[in-house]
């Protein structure tokens, strides 16, 4: 029996001959290069850089011959997370964090570039000459080779013309990622089947003017086709509304509605057809005076005439390219019932851009075969519109969705728009790129800004990826996850200090287990005892500085050549004798340094003193080999006498680390005790530490909630916001008043102040979360959302009738804080969905 349907196979409607060089050969000799296309990433860019985009555009493709199409296709495929789950020494918290974030669906976006050299009568050609409507495809010559050669070479200065702009990066596709292997699909079958899968089966292609269907996948057309259908206006970027204030402007691409905006999957072709601008222009000229001869008979024929003139005025008055150009974007889904809800959603991002939708069905088979990756070519030329390279280029995606660090070192976090999981390093790979000189860090953030959150959420796994992690704080901020941390290790790690008068921190400044004094534990030395002898409004003279640095000096001699036990005490009697014997034998005058005073001061950390167990410790804080150390400071945060000496004891810990681990991370982070240790006398000793720490393969946190702080403190600018090429600032719009004084303190951009004040503007309300600014050196930066697991949450909280209720289940359960989060997780989940 004679089959009678109208089916096809694909094999012999297919356009493509071959892939040989890289390159696909169509079975019309049509040449295409085919690229990957990374862009920057979404909320990142700034009104200058979106110029600077579309003039890199603009440059490269005016490099290209006539008779070249030019075919941007961004893919934008709904997918969900895969956690990773197979690593052996994940921790409890990192494997909840992965499971929280379990099939969370997100936008992916891939984008591709397709340069096809074509032929003038294949330009013009219409939809009923497309390759699906002729019988058989017949394979022609490539009959000029140097045309080849010629577009070859212009290819390339093409490809180097973008990628010298540092905005966008091509790279060109190989012959395995177009036609695919045995274990990964290619760009054609991932096109044939609408979808990235390995693996994906191709199924029956349904390309009919009522439906258009791939296996399930049922497909809608929107169409920019005409120019009746245009903006009366375009420009390389627009304001997007959620995220700006009166006082900033966040800025995306003028298409970026129909980009990762337009949550479904859908695919948005962008379309330039370069023809011979002359002949166009010609062409025009002969169509305006046929227009003028028929004017009299019909109002449209002189309003065409008019416009023609308009087109061509502009054309030669500044010597602009004639081209045509097409955009569409084709959504699917594989559920009947969204097919509607498709049609309006990208109706509605098309009006967003002041467009007119048009849903096409004439031509919709044709402008899906012509989107085969090296089939331009058979594009109908009907379906193209008129204009100029320049306005042309505005309809250019120009961002793609936050990409995760190639850096085996870093953090987790999330995309602000979709919510999925993000690996960001903020410490190595930028010293290694050159864009920050030190991993300092500074973090602004108010009360209520999710401050300690972030804080704890990076030193967590910071620590997991084997760094040794020393925290001052002043208000129980990480006893959660120091508790949990002791608990798993045993009491190796988790050392929490707690300052007490039954238990008060103590060391010996003048106590080394090698017998070495250096440079920098000399200059601790000094640093330490100009704090307890000066006033913070009493700077010392240049005398008395040579004179206390004569007499540490001295003392540390005394130890070597006595081999006596070295102590505060020692150092205070020696000079009480010697050395003042020594300034008395260089007729020392008192002006220059007054001894008696100098003894005066610092008599209440002398034996019998008030705080004479302070710096006489006979018993070695052992912290070396601690990983995780807390020093809770919050019962003498207010003690004028006390919180800064105790401060520096800490400091000096942090730096026997520094000194002695080498080769291995270190992390220092001051919450508000920085206050105490950024007065006039300790500015040189801030100062010191956060240059001094970067030789060490370290970095030094300082945290603060109060703007006036750093507003009104010139030393925090000096010492700190100077050496903190990362600076991470949570929400501060109930700053905005300031915020100008904000931005001159910590030298940000518009474009960072912008990125600053729209953050939690836009949250979702399904997902709890806050987010956080991350600026690095000045030239990288973006917005991040802190998002945990409820078992990260009840390890960082900081509300106390929550922590209570975790360590009061703990001790019930022998002190085991994670089995309490475990438990309390649960009944939280539960209770959630009861309600």
């Amino acid at each position: 029996m004679r089959n009678t349907s109208k089916a096809a196979t694909l094999e012999s409607k297919f356009p493509l001959l071959a892939v040989e060089d890289h390159c696909i050969i169509s079975k019309d000799a049509d040449v295409t290069v085919c690229f990957k296309v990374r862009l920057p990433e979404l909320f990142t860019v700034a009104s200058a850089e979106y110029d600077a985009i579309h003039s890199a555009w603009f440059k490269a493709i005016k490099t290209l011959p006539d008779y070249t199409i030019v075919h941007k296709q961004d893919w934008f495929i709904k997918e969900n997370y895969a956690p990773d789950l197979s690593a052996e020494d994940q921790s409890f918290l990192s494997k909840s964090f992965e499971t929280h974030f379990n099939e969370r669906a997100f936008l992916n976006h891939y984008c591709h570039l397709f340069i096809t050299q074509t032929s003038k009568e294949r330009m013009k050609m219409q939809s009923n000459f497309s390759s699906l409507c002729r019988g058989i495809l017949i394979p022609r010559d490539i009959r000029d080779k140097e045309a080849v050669i010629r577009f070859m070479e212009a290819v390339d200065q093409f490809e180097r013309i973008i990628n010298d702009s540092g905005y966008i990066h091509l790279e060109k596709m190989t012959a395995d990622e177009i036609t695919g292997t045995q274990h990964q699909s290619g760009l054609l079958e991932q096109y044939l089947t609408l979808s990235r899968e390995s693996g994906a089966s191709l199924q029956d292609l349904q390309l009919g003017a009522e439906e258009m269907r791939i296996g399930n996948n049922r497909i809608s057309i929107h169409t920019l086709s005409d120019t009746d259908d245009l903006p009366g206006t375009v420009s390389s970027h627009s304001r997007y509304e959620k995220l700006s204030t009166d006082r900033s402007d966040c800025l995306l691409s003028f298409a970026s509605p129909v980009g990762l905006l337009l949550n479904c999957n859908h695919m948005y072709n962008q379309y330039l057809f370069i023809d011979n601008s002359n002949e166009n222009l010609s062409k025009f000229e002969k169509s305006a005076r046929n227009m003028h001869s028929l004017a009299r008979y019909s109002r449209a024929n002189q309003i065409n005439k008019e416009w023609i003139e308009k087109y061509l005025n502009e054309a030669h008055s500044f010597g602009l390219q004639s081209i045509r150009a097409h955009f569409n974007v084709m959504s699917w889904s594989d559920d009947p019932t969204q097919l509607k809800q498709l049609k309006n959603d990208t109706g509605s991002a098309l009006a967003l851009m002041e467009c007119k939708p048009r849903h096409n069905t004439t031509d919709a088979a044709t402008l899906y075969w012509a989107g085969i990756p090296g089939n331009a070519g058979d594009f109908p030329s009907e379906e193209s519109f008129y204009t100029f390279i320049e306005p042309a280029l505005c309809f250019f995606t120009g961002e793609t969705n936050y990409q995760n660090s190639p850096s085996p070192f870093g953090i987790k976090m999330a995309d602000r728009l979709t919510g999925k999981p993000i690996h960001l390093d903020i410490s190595d790979l930028p010293m290694k790129q050159g864009i920050i000189t030190n991993r300092n860090k500074f973090i602004l953030g108010p009360s209520g800004s999710g401050k300690s959150f972030f804080t704890n959420h990076m030193v967590r796994q910071y620590y997991e990826q084997g760094a040794h992690v020393l925290l001052v704080d002043t208000g129980n901020s990480y006893q959660g996850l120091c508790e949990l941390i002791k608990g798993k290790t045993k009491g190796e790690d988790g050392v929490d200090f707690t300052y007490s008068e039954d238990h008060p921190i103590a060391f010996n400044p003048f106590y080394t287990d090698d017998g070495v004094f250096d440079i920098e534990k000399r200059e601790s030395i000094k640093t330490l005892i100009l704090t307890l002898w000066k006033r913070d409004d009493e700077p010392p003279a240049r005398s008395e500085e040579v004179a206390l640095s004569n007499a540490v000096s001295g003392y540390i001699e005394r130890i070597k050549l006595s081999n006596t036990y070295p102590s505060f005490n020692g150092f205070y009697e020696y000079v009480r004798d010697d050395y003042r014997k020594i300034l008395n034998e260089k007729q020392v005058r008192e002006k220059d340094f007054d001894i008696a005073n100098f003894l005066n001061v610092l008599e209440p950390y002398y034996k019998g003193g008030e705080y004479d167990y302070l710096l006489n410790s006979d018993k070695q804080l052992d912290l070396l080999s601690k990983r995780f150390i807390v020093f809770e400071i919050d019962a003498i945060k207010d003690h004028k006498i006390l919180f800064p000496i105790v401060t520096i004891i800490i400091m000096e810990v942090f730096i026997n680390k520094m000194r002695r681990l080498k080769g291995i991370r270190k992390l220092i982070l001051i919450e508000e005790a920085w206050k105490a240790i950024a007065k006039e006398g300790m500015a040189e000793y801030i100062k010191y530490l956060f240059k001094t720490v970067r030789k060490f393969f370290g970095e030094a946190i300082v945290v603060t909630q109060e703007v006036d702080d750093i507003i009104q403190s010139p030393i925090v600018k000096e010492s700190i916001i100077n050496n903190s090429d990362c600076k991470i600032l949570l929400d501060q719009r109930k700053y905005m008043n300031k915020f100008d004084d904000i931005q001159a303190m910590l030298g940000l951009t518009d474009k960072e102040k912008s990125q600053v004040l729209s953050i939690n503007m836009n949250n979702d309300p399904k997902r709890l979360y806050k987010e956080v600014w991350i600026g690095l050196g000045g030239t990288h930066s973006a917005v991040y959302a802190t998002e945990v697991s409820n078992e990260e949450y009840l390890a960082y909280t900081t509300e106390e009738t929550e922590k209570m209720e975790v360590m009061n289940l703990a001790s019930e359960l022998d002190g085991n804080v994670e089995q309490a989060i475990k438990r309390l997780s649960l009944k939280k989940i539960k209770t959630n969905k009861e309600n």
